[in-house]
């Protein structure tokens, strides 16, 4: 008798934002989309009040690639103790208290930043053994790359730096071992030293139990293609990324959607977004 082959489990997408990246997010959501034929997502928005007409048409974007879009209204009593100002945003803190802000959710989730492409399939990654660390995620390293031993020697800890953008999460060990309570103290005791807040925490906190992934293949810094080059004896060129690389992730200010962006990638963001645009105007006029 032939053997049946397993059915492969939905891959869960947390994305948290507010109304100004709706945009960005379905840019990338097209690039997961396309680069992952055959899968299933179920994509978790957490928000605080993102409009019903922008909610509709991204459900019914996602609907169109055959995935559900659940969207989580974030109950704001959670934040009631927390530091918040305009430097701290309410929003710093969802990806991390995630897993209480979807009480009923369990097992692992996929965070994605909206400033990301998807370009090749995400079921590995989707799939990493965490071997028991709350976290997955990948830290920008290497000979011609001082950030990260700065930030490690300014939040006082051992570990890489971990940039959050691109996290597996595992919800039911989050529960357990993050706590709202001691993530607002942190942030009030070291508020005066955080750069980047929501990665600081994450870091600060929470690096010795982040499994490590490879930042090129989970999360390029599309600034720093010369960098990757010059790490892998000029193995990483173009073609190589577009064949192995997973996560094209357009850290720093400059964003590919503004104009004079200069890095090489911002073409290939371009192209994922004329055919988001495309799909969106599609669906609206449809309606």
């Amino acid at each position: 008798m032939e053997k049946t082959e397993a059915k492969r489990d939905n891959i869960k997408i947390l994305v948290t934002l507010n109304e100004n990246y709706m945009m960005q997010l379905k840019v990338m959501l097209t690039s997961l989309f396309i680069n992952n034929p055959g899968e299933v997502f179920e994509v978790y928005l957490l928000h605080r009040g993102i409009g019903e007409e922008s909610l509709k048409r991204l459900e019914m974007f996602c609907q169109k690639n055959g995935a559900e879009l659940k969207k989580g209204l974030v109950d704001e009593k959670l934040f009631e103790k927390a530091p918040l100002t305009r430097e701290y945003p309410q929003e710093m803190y969802y990806r991390l208290l995630a897993p209480f802000l979807l009480p009923e959710e369990k097992g692992r989730f996929l965070y994605l930043d909206p400033d990301i492409l998807v370009i090749n399939p995400i079921r590995k990654l989707w799939e990493t053994d965490l071997c028991g660390n709350l976290f997955a995620a990948a830290a920008h390293t290497g000979k011609t790359e001082f950030a990260n031993d700065m930030n490690r020697i300014r939040l006082k800890v051992e570990n890489n730096y971990f940039n959050s953008g691109v996290l597996v999460m595992d919800f039911d060990a989050g529960r357990q071992e993050i706590v709202p309570s001691t993530v607002f103290d942190y942030v009030k005791e070291h508020e005066k030293e955080l750069v980047l807040p929501d990665q600081d925490v994450l870091n600060g906190l929470y690096g010795r139990r982040i499994l490590e992934l490879p930042d090129v293949l989970y999360n390029y810094d599309a600034r720093n293609f010369s960098n990757y080059y010059l790490r892998s004896s000029g193995e990483a060129n173009v073609d190589w990324v577009m064949e192995n690389t997973v996560i094209l992730h357009f850290c720093g200010k400059a964003k590919p959607w503004k104009p004079f962006y200069r890095h090489r990638f911002g073409i290939i963001y371009k192209h994922y977004m004329q055919l988001a645009k495309r799909m969106d105007t599609y669906q609206g006029q449809r309606r």
